[in-house]
């Protein structure tokens, strides 16, 4: 990507925060189609993505295109000031290709073919399926090159989300030549991969199979490379319809929708930003707001605070969780406004008109099936009129903040692995802990990519660390060293990016910046607490710290048992800077605790009364203040121009203020 592109906007026409959704007009008789462009124009809508899941209807049979229903409705949407984001079709393969080619369908690590049926049914390294998969870019990308509808190109969908880790025979070759590429000999590979142990050593590549269901734990590093190697297979086919599309259709910007969201973590998309134009995101509520304000952040620090655009959420209940509640009343809106707050310039749906028929008719839409007489599409008309309204928003960066959470893929993905302390440990658990802890207390935070420029950020939290190459090491060391205030977690700097231990005992490559050594782990069981001097708990996992450098701080010990009296919470200072370690799971009550003691001066920009009950972002000069609570809170102490909303701030309300 050689820098930010964004929506190609019709000339005349002045840049807005756009609004939209999937559009699915192939599973409607087309008379409905005049209604659906009737009320996106009520509502205010100015972009829709079409074609996602359309191969089987533009390629009914081999060599066989239907190009007509798509031309009328593209023409449709034109006519009415919609534009396209033109999907490439090629999420799910049509029935016909999977019975002429069963070689595409991906299979399981024990050795189970997946069968079509579902979606995305296919091998992320099967060439059949990528020349097929090609061919269908290329025709739509030479169809559709100068129409004057189509703002951006979406490559296939939510890519991963069913297939990410493929374990056929494609892909152990594809997996073995990405393999000879990363270490260049299997001497370099059986070294990475300590194959010493268990006979595990190689004699040539062509002996290496992907981490298939085995009599035991399979090798850590192999488990760590696969997920790597299957990331980059998706990235690679992302690069491939690419490729095509921008040398066919130049002006137009692509991207393909990301899934930041809850536990989703099979792709490195940290990595793949930098292959798109814009980045795009699919997020739906799993675990609460703060998860929606956490994985918007995360998102805002993949497009490095630049504007992105927000592919998918729903507009109330969804059809795949255990149980399906739908939004309450001002619960729509507050949603899409913190996306935008945390950096989102496009609020769409999935979908625009919800489905008579499949797997996601329950799934909530802006046009549900009750039709526009209902609450559900009275607030997303209502939505549409409010950001038609926040010009001074458009196209401005996420201001920094003087706190970062530093997010790490390889460390998630890592942490994780089988055979370890514990496998009750969730990475994005203890990250989202901190940032709800800082919501509370009214401290503004960025999340940042491991491996970005930690420049102006005065704390930096970097929860469960596990992986700390020595590249990372030595920008955390020189971070502190230059005045900046580190803090870290429980297993954290234990392995290299091989998956090898830091020797010398824990936190490993943190060792001695911390200042504090820990001989072996000592998890805890499903409910046991260990409690600590401050007055919290810990749960989860505990250490036995040793403080080794007599200027560190010890800011709460254990209390009880065979920890009584040791060092649970440190802090050693480090010139003008400090590095902090918390040996347990506190939990965001429990951070809140020992926070101020960690923020090295940092406080809230808002007022007393309304810390923890509000959250703030910012975007340019423009203040996102966001109502956490199911109460009216009073904005007292809140100067500036009201741009939506006023000093009263109903209960799940947002007011935006400049």
């Amino acid at each position: 990507m050689t820098g930010h592109r964004w929506l190609r906007t019709p000339d005349g026409t002045a840049p807005r925060i756009s609004y939209g959704a999937d559009y699915n007009p192939d599973q409607w008789p087309r008379e409905v189609w005049d209604e659906d462009v009737r009320l996106m124009k009520e509502a205010g809508v100015d972009v829709v993505s079409i074609a996602i899941f359309s191969w089987a209807r533009i390629q009914p049979a081999e060599g066989v295109w239907d190009f007509a229903w798509l031309d009328e409705i593209i023409d449709l949407l034109h006519a009415n000031g919609i534009g396209v984001d033109l999907a490439t079709a090629t999420a799910s393969p049509p029935p016909w290709l999977t019975m002429k080619h069963p070689e595409i369908l991906p299979v399981t690590a024990d050795g189970v073919t997946l069968t079509q049926g579902g979606r995305q049914h296919w091998r992320p390294t099967s060439p059949v399926f990528r020349a097929y998969a090609l061919e269908m870019v290329e025709k739509l990308a030479e169809r559709y090159a100068e129409h004057p509808a189509i703002v951006a190109w979406h490559v296939s969908n939510e890519l991963g989300c069913h297939n990410a880790y493929d374990y056929s025979d494609d892909a152990a070759r594809a997996f073995r030549l990405w393999l000879a590429e990363r270490y260049g000999t299997i001497e370099a590979l059986n070294h990475a991969w300590g194959t010493a142990f268990w006979s595990q050593r190689y004699g040539s590549f062509e002996e290496i199979l992907p981490p298939r269901t085995a009599a035991t734990f399979p090798n850590p590093t192999q488990q760590r490379d696969f997920i790597r190697f299957s990331s980059d297979a998706l990235k690679d086919h992302l690069i491939a319809e690419r490729e095509i599309l921008n040398r066919l259709t130049p002006g137009v910007p692509v991207t393909t929708n990301f899934m930041v969201m809850g536990e989703t973590r099979h792709a490195d998309y940290a990595d793949w930003a930098g292959e798109i134009d814009f980045v795009s995101n699919d997020h739906y509520v799993t675990e609460g707001r703060d998860e929606l304000s956490f994985s918007a952040a995360v998102t805002s620090g993949f497009a490095r605070r630049r504007p992105w655009y927000l592919m998918e959420h729903s507009t109330s209940a969804v059809n795949w969780q255990p149980i399906n509640r739908p939004k309450r009343p001002g619960e729509l809106i507050r949603d899409s406004l913190t996306h935008v707050a945390h950096g989102a310039d496009a609020v769409c749906y999935f979908q625009w008109r919800q489905s008579a028929a499949g797997a996601e008719k329950f799934h909530s839409s802006m046009v549900p099936h009750g039709g526009a007489d209902t609450r559900v599409f009275r607030d997303v008309v209502e939505l549409g009129r409010i950001l038609r309204s926040l010009g001074e928003v458009v196209g401005s960066d996420r201001a920094q903040s003087d706190v970062a959470i530093l997010f790490d893929w390889d460390s998630w993905r890592g942490a994780e692995l089988d055979s370890h302390p514990s496998e009750k440990l969730r990475y994005q658990r203890e990250a989202l802990d901190w940032w709800t802890a800082l919501l509370d207390a009214g401290v503004r935070a960025d999340v940042v990519p491991a491996g970005d420029a930690l420049d102006g950020y005065r704390v930096v939290i970097a929860p469960v660390l596990y992986s700390v190459p020595a590249a990372l090491r030595a920008q955390l060391e020189g971070y502190v060293a230059g005045g900046g205030n580190l803090v870290t977690t429980y297993f954290s700097g234990v392995v290299d990016e091989n998956d090898h231990a830091w020797l010398g005992g824990y936190p490993g490559a943190l060792r001695e910046l911390l200042g504090v050594r820990v001989e072996e782990y000592r998890p805890l069981w499903d409910g046991e607490t260990e409690p600590l001097s401050n007055g919290t708990s810990g749960s989860l996992w505990s250490e036995p710290v040793d403080v080794v450098d007599p200027a560190v701080e010890v800011l709460a010990t254990y209390t009880s048992g065979d920890l009584a009296g040791g060092a649970a919470i440190t802090r050693r200072p480090v010139g003008s800077g400090s590095a902090a370690y918390v040996s347990t799971r506190l939990g965001a009550e429990g951070i809140a605790a020992v926070l101020p003691a960690l923020l090295a001066g940092v406080e809230s920009e808002l007022p007393e009364p309304l810390r923890g009950r509000v959250e703030l972002a910012v975007r340019g000069d423009v203040r996102f203040l966001i109502n956490r609570t199911d109460d009216e809170i009073a904005l007292d102490g809140i100067e500036g121009s009201y741009l939506y909303g006023g000093a009263q701030l109903p209960a799940r309300g947002v007011a935006i203020v400049a």
